[in-house]
């Protein structure tokens, strides 16, 4: 190989060095590298500064061209690019779930592409093969360090294993169905019906849990028939937690709103975004409505419900009874 590489760099100086990138890499695979030696390698044969992230395992490498880890003493600016979001305008490749960059304006020259390409197929074999935080967890492990009834020690080995560390901050999701879904940090967009437990360490998760499980009995669907968020954080509930402890058997007001969704279509929605906006013509505005066509909306649910919902008091009413609607759905 080396040989080959010597004769083609006196015919094309950037095949031979793409062959050299080849070599080296494959050396790093058969020696089984880490992270850290791969993302040095792409940053000293590009001559530029590398960095891999992936945000499920919580992996932040950035090396210097000149191999040295960091931002190195160059100063606040490129300290600032150390840390700041990549620049989109850099090369960079997928290295399985995470991302390599080269730390200058594509697009990349052979050379480049090839130690993209060879750098981002040796971090992605490491990924795969060692554990870190994976991109999907054992559903067992997740399961048991939710659970209140396994001791905490079983528990945190297991939070161990997931990658997490015990200052983590980690909250537990409920999604619909009953699965369970931890989030460290920002995190991945939640999609769906979901309750979100209050974040703590990997040690406070069966709390962050039976919270979740709460918020999820205040989500809807967001339709017609039951508007409402899909998505409810248990931090925001306040004292409403309260009526999940209590609540058993539906109230008159609960019937009532029955009663306003079986009249008109519109029912709900109208009710709905009245109890979760700040004014009725705020309201309007969210319906997409005049003001005057939603009042005379309102002035058709008195009948119906047996209160006023444009009264402070009614307007409370109308949140409990809708938050006692979701509860029992």
């Amino acid at each position: 190989m080396k040989d080959l590489a010597v004769r083609l760099a006196a015919l094309d100086p950037d095949a031979g060095a793409a062959l050299r990138v080849i070599a080296y890499f494959d050396r790093l695979a058969e020696s089984r590298a880490g992270l850290q030696t791969i993302v040095r390698g792409a940053a000293i044969l590009s001559g530029c500064a590398a960095r891999l992230a992936d945000r499920d395992r919580r992996i932040q490498i950035r090396v210097q061209p000149d191999g040295t880890s960091g931002p190195g003493a160059a100063g606040r600016a490129e300290l600032e690019a150390a840390t700041g979001e990549p620049d989109p305008l850099w090369m960079s490749a997928p290295a399985g779930d995470a991302t390599l960059w080269l730390e200058r304006p594509g697009p990349p020259g052979p050379v480049d592409a090839m130690v993209l390409e060879r750098a981002g197929a040796a971090a992605r074999s490491v990924l795969d093969r060692t554990r870190g935080h994976a991109a999907h967890p054992d559903p067992a492990l997740v399961e048991l360090v939710v659970d209140a009834a396994a001791p905490e020690p079983v528990r945190l080995q297991a939070a161990a294993r997931l990658g997490f560390n015990p200052s983590d901050s980690v909250r537990a999701i409920a999604l619909e169905g009953g699965a369970v879904r931890l989030l460290h940090g920002a995190g991945p967009d939640i999609t769906g019906r979901a309750g979100v437990g209050p974040a703590g360490p990997p040690a406070d998760l069966p709390d962050s849990w039976a919270a979740a499980r709460i918020a999820l009995r205040f989500t809807a669907e967001s339709t017609d028939q039951d508007p409402g968020p899909r998505i409810v954080h248990a931090d925001e509930l306040g004292g409403l937690a309260l009526l999940a402890t209590t609540h058993t058997e539906p109230i008159p007001d609960e019937r009532a709103l029955d009663r306003a969704a079986a009249t008109a279509p519109w029912m709900l929605t109208t009710l709905d975004a009245v109890a979760e906006t700040a004014s009725l013509r705020a309201a309007a505005t969210v319906l997409r409505l005049h003001h005057s066509t939603l009042q005379d909306r309102l002035a058709h649910t008195l009948p119906v419900l047996g209160w006023d919902v444009r009264e402070p008091r009614g307007r409370l009413r109308l949140q409990l009874a809708l938050a006692l609607r979701r509860l029992h759905r």
